[in-house]
């Protein structure tokens, strides 16, 4: 693939409407908080009280990390919600960035009731901005246009690049005995405040792109606004409040392992009614019956993969931290900036997968959508037991090079790019037309019940249980590649059995 040269491609830049621009930025550095702090998050927990952390075991260190990013997937739908039918899209990713600011902030307090809070402030604002700010993207091209597919890969970098980058800096001085844990997460509290500040400032460009809600849209369609909207809204934000409030009272008991059980029984529970309706009082016609049942099949991979991608902020965060040799040159690296090589690795290579799959389709070879999502399982086995040979080492007390780490990020990257962007577009495709934004919600589902999942699986990588980590490797071995295998041979007859729906 040969780049295009730098006059077009500048100019292919600036023929992209300006409030792209205002949006990339308030996303890279909404995304620089994040995954700063996300870096920061099971180090900071596992830490001895005398050096600045919480002193939490494993167990229950890596459940609260699993319930933290599974939430941030389940309030994105009220959060679209909210957009749709009270605030409008523009007003929800300012007001939500001002949260996750406050949140990050809170975080930045040097006491314990504070952690709680400021998790609490980061997962409703990320809830609020996350869905949103995508779709004001779509709003900014007109329907059909084919710059559309070329604003969103723009818009993508962004995110990247912001992943990237957090860490970097969150970690450096987050770790460092100069600053603390809490300039990290005050580093993250600032780049959310940079992103809102220059959305604040070119905020004009976006003009009317999820400017009103669904009720206030100047486009001739109008219905009435619900009208129990806010006080649902401050019952459900109320309640979570007072929740909060009793648990750190102690009138509440809180365990966070059994409440992460409990949640994934809850995620699957409700995934697993909805189903059922659809299936009983969708009105389907036999075609989209099978393309229901592909797209059961769709979800359970999907949590079945982040289950064990999301081992990077947790197992795989410590495993960096306390088994790998960071010493390079006299520097020791900072454990999270482990955390920056998945969406290093992102912009590298997203380029060179897209033009795979573009040159595949040319010759009628590109693989359907379970194809992918097999691959993409395999890949995250194939990281695992590049994990599973380092693990020998660590159960012999020998520390290991970053290098064994790098190439499970690679993998696990190349694994993302297989099924990641796949999903999202062949459950627009096999959905029933009047189920797509259900559907859409299930699968933001699937990939709370995989974070979950992940949380709790990483609770049995602690040191107590350090022989048993081959095995644990190789158990997830087994799963994510079987799984992959037998979608990517059972991925004709999946084929088939939609009526060839891509």
């Amino acid at each position: 693939m040969t780049s295009p040269p730098a006059g077009n491609f500048l100019q292919d830049l600036a023929n992209h409407p300006r409030g792209l621009y205002t949006l990339f930025f308030t996303e890279m550095w909404e995304r620089f908080s994040y995954y700063g702090m996300r870096a920061l998050l099971v180090l900071f927990m596992t830490v001895p009280l005398a050096g600045g952390g919480m002193g939490l075991d494993d167990v229950t260190a890596t459940a609260i990390y699993g319930i933290y990013t599974a939430a941030v997937y389940v309030v994105a739908l009220p959060g679209g919600w909210i957009a749709d039918r009270l605030l409008g899209a523009q007003q929800s990713v300012w007001y939500g960035g001002i949260i996750i600011m406050l949140g990050h902030f809170t975080l930045a307090i040097p006491a314990t009731p504070t952690f709680g809070i400021g998790l609490m402030l980061v997962v409703l604002g990320t809830g609020l901005l996350k869905p949103n700010i995508s779709s004001i993207v779509g709003e900014l091209y007109p329907e059909g246009s084919s710059a559309r597919t070329a604003g969103f890969t723009i818009f993508y970098m962004g995110i990247n690049l912001g992943a990237m980058i957090g860490p970097l800096i969150c970690s450096t001085l987050g770790e460092s005995e100069r600053f603390g844990w809490h300039y990290g997460f005050a580093a993250a509290g600032v780049g959310m405040l940079l992103g809102l500040t220059q959305f604040y400032f070119t905020r004009r460009h976006l003009g009317d792109a999820g400017r009103f809600p669904d009720h206030l849209r100047p486009n001739g369609k109008t219905r009435a606004a619900p009208r129990y909207g806010w006080p649902v809204v401050g019952a459900g934000v109320g309640l979570v409040i007072c929740t909060c409030l009793l648990i750190f009272a102690d009138v509440i008991g809180f365990n966070p392992i059994g409440f992460a059980k409990i949640t994934t029984w809850i995620i699957a529970a409700i995934a697993a009614l909805y189903f059922t309706y659809v299936f009983n009082f969708g009105g389907l016609d036999t075609r989209e019956r099978h393309c229901v049942w592909v797209i059961v099949v769709l979800v359970i991979a999907e949590a079945v993969f982040w289950s064990g991608f999301e081992q990077a902020g947790s197992s795989l965060n410590l495993f960096a931290e306390r088994y790998t040799d960071r010493l390079v040159l006299g520097f020791e690296i900072p454990t999270g900036w482990f955390q920056s090589l998945n969406p290093l690795f992102i912009l590298i290579l997203s380029p060179f997968f897209a033009a795979l799959w573009v040159n595949l389709g040319r010759r009628n070879l590109d693989p359907s959508a379970p194809a992918k999502f097999g691959l993409g399982l395999i890949q995250i086995g194939l990281g695992f037991l590049v994990m599973y040979f380092a693990s020998h080492y660590v159960v012999r007390g020998e520390s290991v090079l970053p290098t064994w780490l790098i190439l499970t990020y690679l993998l696990h990257t190349t694994g993302e790019l297989c099924l990641s962007p796949v999903g999202l577009s062949a459950v627009s495709s096999l959905a029933p037309k009047r189920f797509v934004s259900q559907m859409m919600g299930v699968w933001f589902l699937g990939s709370a019940l995989g974070d979950i999942i992940a949380g709790l699986l990483a609770g049995r990588f602690n040191q107590d249980n350090l022989g048993d980590m081959p095995g644990l490797y190789l158990q997830i071995i087994s799963l994510s590649v079987g799984a992959g295998l037998l979608l990517l041979f059972s991925s004709g007859a999946i084929k088939r059995f939609t009526g060839g729906v891509k």
